[in-house]
């Protein structure tokens, strides 16, 4: 008989941690409507990563995000997996393979296939980490323009690069999320740059492991439209991350209608995570609260 980790953390590492909270004095906070994902640093004033995990959740949240966690230590890993679990957490994306962005690399659409075959590698070791964190979604990032290749063939190439990379997947129980990036405020000479251009990817790899990440800061600044872009591209979108622009903060600090969103979201009965890619508009405990405030607020619209 199978046992699953889930079974074997729980009798491990859900106790201690559930008498831990109980101890500090756990919220009555209701529970978010849908799976906000804050991440190490929305809560900073509350303690190391665990602690900031088990203060999201008293706050509501019902999920997490951590970019970052590919490059931890496993047992780093293993202790955020167990205080996930023991608060009835999902776990978001981590990013698989980490651009170079000093460098603009990788070059998924070069002449030579080098950089390609190193980022499927990454796709491999990302496989245990997925397992060890029950991530569903998993990022990734389709790499930096080659001025010197006609666009097209570039895009066939990375097409070709994303139904490798799904096979891979295709058999662990995750999916990998390309995100498109803007290029007029944060990353010039992305080769991905909108929702658009990921569902063409998405629907040419014709893979169930390859979907596209909704950042939907990016998708704003670079495309805008945001509400009939998702409609257009439903099928293919596997993960939503929030950023208000300009300034990507929390909901409420630029231009995004934000509680529209939310309310479509859950229209469309959208059950998965939904990370909070941004920072807080202001420093310390009070811009603390007022993220949790924004969400609240966005929430009940």
């Amino acid at each position: 008989m199978s046992v699953s980790r889930r079974t074997v953390l729980a009798g491990a590492a859900a106790a201690p941690l559930v008498a831990s909270s109980a101890a500090r004095g756990q919220s009555n906070a209701a529970r978010f409507s849908l799976h906000f994902a804050p991440h190490e640093g929305s809560f900073a004033s509350r303690g190391n990563r665990l602690e900031q995990i088990a203060f999201a959740a008293d706050q509501g949240f019902t999920a997490w995000e951590d970019n970052e966690a590919a490059s931890r230590p496993i047992d780093e890993q293993v202790a955020m997996a167990k205080a996930l679990f023991s608060r009835g957490m999902k776990m978001g994306v981590f990013v698989a393979a980490m651009p170079k962005w000093a460098q603009s690399r990788p070059i998924l659409g070069a002449n030579d296939g080098a950089e390609r075959e190193a980022f499927l590698a990454d796709i491999r070791a990302s496989i245990d980490v997925a397992k060890r964190l029950e991530a569903t979604r998993v990022t990734v990032v389709t790499g930096f323009l080659d001025p010197k290749v006609p666009l097209d063939i570039q895009t066939a190439r990375v097409i070709d690069t994303m139904r490798r990379a799904g096979d891979i997947v295709a058999h662990h129980g995750f999916a990998l999320v390309m995100e498109p990036l803007n290029t007029r405020t944060n990353h010039p000479g992305v080769y991905m740059q909108s929702i658009a251009q990921g569902f063409a990817v998405a629907r040419g790899a014709n893979s169930p492991g390859i979907k596209v990440l909704a950042d939907l800061y990016h998708e704003q600044i670079q495309s805008g439209n945001l509400i009939p872009t998702l409609d257009m591209c439903w099928s293919e979108i596997g993960y939503i991350q929030f950023g208000d622009n300009p300034g990507r903060k929390e909901p409420g600090t630029g231009e995004v209608n934000y509680a529209g969103i939310v309310r479509w979201l859950r229209a469309k009965k959208y059950a998965g995570v939904i990370g909070m890619e941004h920072g807080n508009s202001v420093e310390g405990r009070a811009g603390e609260e007022r993220l949790i405030a924004a969400y609240r607020t966005i929430d009940a619209g």
